[in-house]
């Protein structure tokens, strides 16, 4: 290991940053963000995490995280760089850690492998974890942060959300819309508004998610299964969340009908006594929750981090009408739907489309004729 550098007395970040944020570290640091990505599905509770060392202008080694309790990104480049690593730098999409857990800490393996600098793009903001930073420069490595930074902090917002709010999850609230901002076809010869290209973009988004969250109506109207069935298959099946005030979630519906292989949960406010116990009996865990935010609360306290919400239109107006969407996902189809079709927009107040327009939008795709829209409402 280095010999060990004086610590000083009390230094914050911007006391370790000392380097300048070039177009070359922004470069890398996008490199590591890709290869953060793959661990989609895999890592929670832990972020995703990409890491890139480079020497003399040279990729040596590259690493992500692939898999909950697998080795770190940080570990897994270091190993791909070996000899190389010696006064090198690595760019590493999250903060090194500091300490033993499934893994023993990321700083030793860079302090042992004599690496000279180490690009941060987000602090780690866990007491648990956090302090790599610290520790690697107190043995003289050169540490800057904040290349890519906001990439970095959209990758993983539910993860740092998680970290500084103890009430609720992030919540996403996913809409598939007609060209004339409807939800549904009142002729009910469509089940679907989005088109199959957009139906799997839903799937990839579900996998890496903890809790997957309708209303009755949608229960009632469209039987969903609320699994991931795509091509990535999370490590852990995400639970599926149904807000029902009297829990009259259908008996014969195939949530109920399968609880008892995918956790299900109902939230519902004095339900009858009746109806808890035949949906127990089922396998469904019944809890009382006299609104969202207390229902939000309990799936915190069930170390939910990510919740997906996908309707109906009074579910998804009571979201947004309580302030309580962290990121909404719009799907805009060019079919329309007419004037007697029920919009997630109605009845709220004042005229949410400005307010829509106003948001940051921090991802725009094309799937097929279908386009998708990432507004943001918070920061991440």
């Amino acid at each position: 290991m280095a010999s060990k550098q004086p610590i000083p007395e009390s230094t914050d970040r911007s006391e370790l940053d000392s380097g300048s944020n070039d177009e070359r570290d922004a470069e890398y640091m996008r490199r590591a963000l890709v290869l953060a990505q793959q661990g989609w599905g895999q890592t929670a509770p832990n972020p995703m995490v990409g890491a890139v060392v480079v020497r003399d202008g040279v990729v040596v080694g590259e690493g992500y995280h692939a898999r909950y309790g697998d080795a770190h990104a940080e570990l897994v480049a270091l190993k791909a760089a070996g000899d190389r690593a010696r006064g090198a730098t690595m760019y590493v999409t999250l903060e090194p850690c500091n300490h033993f857990g499934k893994q023993p800490p990321c700083t030793e393996a860079i302090l042992e492998a004599r690496v000279k600098r180490v690009v941060i793009a987000a602090a780690d903001p866990t007491a648990l974890a956090g302090g790599g930073a610290r520790h690697l420069a107190d043995y003289g490595v050169e540490v800057n942060f904040s290349v890519e930074e906001v990439a970095a902090l959209e990758l993983n917002a539910p993860f740092f959300f998680a970290a500084t709010n103890p009430a609720r999850p992030w919540v996403t609230l996913k809409l598939a819309l007609s060209s004339d901002g409807k939800m549904n076809d009142p002729s009910g010869e469509r089940r679907w508004i989005s088109n199959e290209l957009s139906r799997k973009e839903v799937q990839r988004l579900r996998a890496n998610v903890d809790a997957i969250a309708v209303g009755l109506g949608t229960v009632r109207a469209d039987d969903p299964q609320l699994t991931a069935r795509g091509s990535i298959r999370p490590r852990v099946p995400p639970t599926r969340v149904v807000f029902d005030r009297n829990a009259e979630t259908p008996l014969d519906s195939t949530l109920v009908r399968t609880a008892k292989e995918t956790p299900t949960v109902v939230f519902a406010h004095h339900p009858p006594v009746a109806r808890l116990a035949a949906l127990h009996n089922a396998g469904v865990d019944v809890f009382e929750a006299e609104d969202l935010p207390a229902a939000l609360e309990a799936l915190h306290g069930f170390e939910v981090q990510h919740l997906l919400v996908e309707g109906g239109a009074r579910v998804a107006r009571e979201f947004l009408r309580q302030s309580l969407v962290d990121r909404l996902i719009i799907f805009q189809s060019p079919i329309t739907l007419g004037p007697d079709a029920l919009g997630p927009f109605d009845e709220l107040p004042g005229d949410f489309r400005e307010t829509l327009a106003r948001l940051p939008i921090v991802r725009r795709a094309e799937f097929g004729e279908d386009v998708m829209s990432v507004y943001a409402p918070r920061e991440a």
